[in-house]
């Protein structure tokens, strides 16, 4: 066995680091001491350490390959030392586990926000040294805590200028470079099928759109019509290269940080309605009962005929009229048999709500409010499945059929981690739930089950996070090992490639194999390495997108403070228990130190506290109602109090 090995390190707590390696079932663990100068997402090399029985695989970061962090995001703070005071950096991102000195620092930048970069650093034992390069403005400020999400996570909402330049060229030529497009006789032209979009009624870019139309022998054919970003964005340019870097859209509670600019992402890729469009298409011919009797893949020409939002084209279809009507029932009618087919199967029914705001002209919540979910965003999600299941089949279809692999880039999601399901069996059983999971093996139809017995309880949500969470990660790799989540053999992500890198090359990569081109080992290395990197961009996108709607919750129960609220209890500790309020999702504190009725102790086993004298039980999944008594901006921590039955 090798001594070295390189990956992304993650570092969790107060500075201990775990790198995942194909070659150990569990990740490599890095304590804090032979972190070296590894900050949280740095590429790294490892040294391992002797194995010690019984203990997990530990090691030491012997070098740092890349860095993840070009500057550091945080608050300017201030400590005493002796008697002197000293200013330092306080990183928004909790897994930075350093405190950056700041000598360049007075009393008027404390409690603003300050991009940094590190100046010094001469030993991992000592904090660096670094200087302000930008100030962001005033803590707790809209904006200025908006520009530091998006910061923190290496994003940025500028593209630089040849990028820029790169995007208007292709939009000055676009007349020309669609006359190409049509001349090309491998693109089918559709524009004569009834074709829409449905997409969120805030939605600015369209990249997938479906066209519906009954054969004469009484099969439909549906298109899954997708945005031919690949037809513009040429591999290895400016804009290419930019796309890579990001590797995704991030959408926050206000605004889209695109992945592309948005002349191309809102405008000229876009499938907007009334406008001829060139779109990457897979089209079915489907049985009344969904099943897939011819299928083909290319690219197309087509015409949107309408743009619907997930509302109104659910309100067409309560009311039975409106626009299109025959064309969105057919549709509705072939999902309601995908997706019975596909819970059959094993796929596991993880849906969890959703916050979201409505905003003022300053950008502070006026309303919070949990998003409905209709049935025709179901629909949409069935047929947008249905392509990436099929494209991802049909390449593996190809493979066989000449003896030898080809590259491509898969979405893929490993069976979960056996001790992780014994955890998620004792947690559920200890709530008075049914659980069926022999040596950590556990099937979907289990889970789904579980998930049908919460449906509407008080605990249901507590219930599906600790069941994610349980869960392997889904990632992009070219290696292809099944989707344990969605029971799908092969799987990939084709759908989107306005805003997801890899979508965008599954296109170039299915264009190639249709065309017959060879891929070799080479270039095959460069997918896999692009999808490792599109893994990692795309779960900071997601930290982003939390802290965002975390820092509006907070925001938008400050002017609350000394309100009751119903809440759920979802994490027991010594300290205190945590509960999830309701009606906006945010998490909350009740420390044990507030309930004045009774000494209440921890029991961890049970999931619970008990008051010594009274006797009195708060178990996780207990609905509960609280006061709130403190909200705080910086900190995003809320403060509740119990509320006591007489």
């Amino acid at each position: 066995m090798l001594t070295t090995y390189e990956g992304a390190i993650m570092i969790r707590g107060k500075g201990t680091g775990f790198v995942s390696h194909p070659d150990f079932t569990e990740d490599i663990v890095i304590e804090r001491e032979a972190l070296g100068f590894a900050l949280d997402g740095d590429i790294v090399k490892i040294k391992l350490k002797k194995k010690v029985s019984g203990r997990r695989q530990e090691g030491t970061v012997e070098q740092v390959i890349k860095s993840a962090h070009r500057e550091l995001i945080g608050s300017v703070k201030e400590k005493q030392e002796g008697s002197k005071t000293v200013f330092y950096l306080q990183p928004d991102n909790h897994r930075i586990h350093i405190r950056p000195l700041l000598p360049g620092a007075t009393t008027n930048d404390l409690d603003t926000k300050v991009a940094v970069e590190i100046s010094s650093w001469p030993s991992p034992n000592i904090e660096p040294i670094a200087k302000i390069s930008e100030t962001l403005g005033r803590t707790g400020d809209h904006e200025t805590e908006m520009q530091a999400i998006i910061r923190s996570g290496g994003f940025s909402k500028d593209f630089p200028e040849s990028v820029q330049k790169s995007a208007h060229d292709i939009y000055e030529k676009r007349e020309q470079i669609f006359a190409e497009a049509i001349a090309d006789p491998k693109r089918r032209d559709m524009r004569d099928v009834v074709t829409m979009t449905i997409d969120p009624k805030d939605a600015k870019d369209f990249d997938d759109a479906l066209s519906c139309r009954i054969l004469k022998n009484g099969n439909v054919e549906v298109g899954v019509h997708i945005a031919d970003v690949s037809h513009y964005v040429i591999e290895g340019e400016p804009l290419d290269n930019e796309a890579v870097e990001r590797g995704t859209s991030v959408y926050l509670v206000d605004r889209v940080i695109p992945m592309l600019p948005e002349v191309l992402s809102n405008d000229l890729c876009s499938l907007r309605p009334n406008e001829d469009r060139l779109a990457f298409s897979a089209v079915f011919e489907l049985t009344p009962k969904a099943g897939i009797e011819n299928a083909w893949y290319g690219q197309t020409i087509i015409h949107s005929n309408k743009r619907y939002s997930y509302e109104e084209a659910q309100t067409t279809l309560d009311k039975n009229e409106g626009d299109y009507l025959p064309e969105l029932k057919t549709l509705m009618s072939l999902s309601r048999t995908l997706r019975k087919r596909r819970y059959a199967d094993g796929a596991i029914a993880f849906e969890q709500p959703e916050v979201k705001f409505e905003l003022d002209e300053r950008g502070a919540p006026i309303k919070a409010y949990v998003k409905h979910r209709t049935e025709t965003m179901l629909m949409i999600e069935d047929f947008m499945l249905l392509a990436n299941r099929e494209v991802a089949t049909y390449i593996n279809k190809k493979a066989k059929s000449q003896s030898r692999d080809l590259a491509f880039v898969y979405r893929i999601h490993d069976v979960p981690n056996p001790d992780k399901i014994e955890e998620l069996a004792t947690f559920v059983h200890a709530l008075g739930y049914d659980f069926e999971a022999k040596k950590g093996i556990v099937h979907a139809k289990s889970i789904n089950q579980l998930m049908k017995e919460v449906e509407g309880k008080p605990e249901e949500n507590l219930i599906k996070t600790a069941s994610i969470r349980s869960m392997a990660k889904a990632i992009y790799s070219t290696k292809n090992i099944g989707h344990f989540g969605l029971a799908f053999k092969y799987y990939t992500h084709f759908t989107s490639p306005i805003r997801r890198y890899p979508d965008l090359m599954a296109h170039r990569l299915l264009r190639r194999h249709l065309d017959g081109s060879n891929i070799g080992p080479k270039e095959t290395a460069k997918y896999e390495q692009i999808s490792i990197q599109s893994s990692e961009r795309e779960m900071e996108a997601v930290s982003a997108e939390r802290d965002s709607i975390k820092f509006k919750q907070v925001e938008y129960m400050i002017n609350r403070v000394g309100e009751e609220f119903e809440g759920v209890i979802n994490g027991v500790a010594d300290w205190g228990i945590y509960v999830q309020e309701q009606d906006t999702l945010a998490d909350g504190m009740v420390r044990l130190s507030s309930i004045k009725s009774d000494f209440f102790e921890h029991e961890a086993q049970k999931y619970r506290i008990r008051g010594q004298r009274t006797g009195k039980i708060y178990r996780l999944g207990d609905a509960v109602r609280v006061k709130l008594v403190r909200a705080d901006k910086d900190e995003r921590q809320l403060d509740f109090e119990l509320v006591e039955k007489t």
